[in-house]
């Protein structure tokens, strides 16, 4: 069943979902982009449809419910140990294919281990339940359909997609159907979830990458260009590191907690070790770690490419560095290998 709605009819729906659900969604930050005059489309709870953000690309994605950049996991006295609370209300979470995709690949990291399976991670990640979001058209930067992620072919409750001002929406999940249908007037008409079929942007990763592009001197560009900030990590879908961290407090400094905090391998300590040691000091070999990881390593262990291409981290580079063009770079070199 599908639904052409306005505004004031989404956000009516909205408003019938949140007696049932926490919502998350991107949400538009007025001046909290990175100068003072633009904005930042950020995820967030939202309380109304009206913040919900559906025509522009978030600047960050939506893993920050399932790994936020600081969560305490448990608390701990010399005696016990209690694991952290967590709203255990279901969660609807609207992302587009490119961000459910990754969230895929997130699993795949977190969940695929059997009996290691990271509980924290799965504890939020059965919350969740998700609304798509249609791609009517491709955004500056993505490729997602080079890395296979600009369809999602995974379950859904229901889609949203913004044009022409109207929402257009498909009830994929029956038992969602009610609260549209508490909605008075709602016309109904056949719609399928948006995708796009083509990007301006536009990679060819080759099928096994040689172990001699490691050593390739391609990477000393970055090297120098690169300033470590780890912008692109942190808005990566499929960047998933952490760190983990025990804070004592300080009217008691036999009690405190653990922390897991958001981690990236362009950053500097990342690699550190006991004794003052440190691998992958360079920022050109620190960027070598991260895209052969993205567009190789990943693919040997599950089968598919890590990265989603979403160009989120060629937005966000302060220094202006394509992570497309770094991949053109890999392909053009491993081609020459192989000839």
């Amino acid at each position: 069943m599908g639904y052409i709605l306005t505004k004031e009819d989404f956000d009516q729906v909205i408003r019938n979902l949140l007696k049932s659900y926490r919502i998350f969604a991107p949400v538009r930050r007025k001046g909290a982009g990175r100068f003072t005059d633009v904005d930042a489309v950020i995820y967030d709870e939202i309380t109304e449809g009206t913040q919900i953000e559906l025509e522009a690309k978030s600047d960050y994605s939506a893993k920050e419910f399932l790994l936020p950049l600081s969560e305490t996991l448990f608390y701990f006295t010399e005696q016990e140990v209690k694991e952290a609370d967590l709203d255990k209300r279901p969660v609807l979470f609207f992302a587009r294919s490119c961000d459910l995709n990754a969230i895929r690949r997130t699993d795949q990291i977190y969940l695929a281990n059997g009996d290691a399976r990271d509980p924290f991670y799965q504890r939020r990640r059965d919350l969740i339940r998700y609304v798509l979001i249609g791609c009517p058209q491709s955004y500056e930067n993505c490729f997602c359909v080079s890395m296979d992620s600009n369809r999602w072919d995974g379950d859904y409750v229901f889609s949203v997609e913004y044009s022409d001002g109207q929402i257009r929406s498909d009830v994929a999940d029956d038992s969602f159907d009610g609260f549209f249908a508490q909605v008075s007037g709602l016309e109904k008409a056949s719609v399928s979830p948006a995708y796009v079929t083509e990007n301006k942007v536009k990679v060819d990763i080759p099928d096994q990458i040689p172990a001699s592009v490691i050593k390739s001197d391609l990477w000393d560009e970055y090297t120098t260009r690169c300033i470590n900030c780890g912008r692109c990590n942190f808005v990566c879908p499929t960047c998933t590191c952490f760190t983990m961290q025990d804070v004592y407090y300080s009217d008691n400094g036999r009690a405190g907690e653990r922390r897991r905090v958001a981690a990236s391998c362009m950053v500097d300590g990342y690699t550190d070790v006991a004794g003052g040691g440190s691998y992958r000091k360079k920022n050109g070999e620190r960027m070598r770690f991260k895209v052969l990881h993205k567009i190789s390593d990943f693919k040997k262990r599950f089968g598919y490419q890590m990265c989603v291409g979403c160009g989120r981290c060629d937005d966000v580079c302060p220094e202006y560095i394509s992570f497309t063009n770094i991949i053109k770079k890999v392909s053009r070199e491993s081609r020459e290998v192989e000839s």
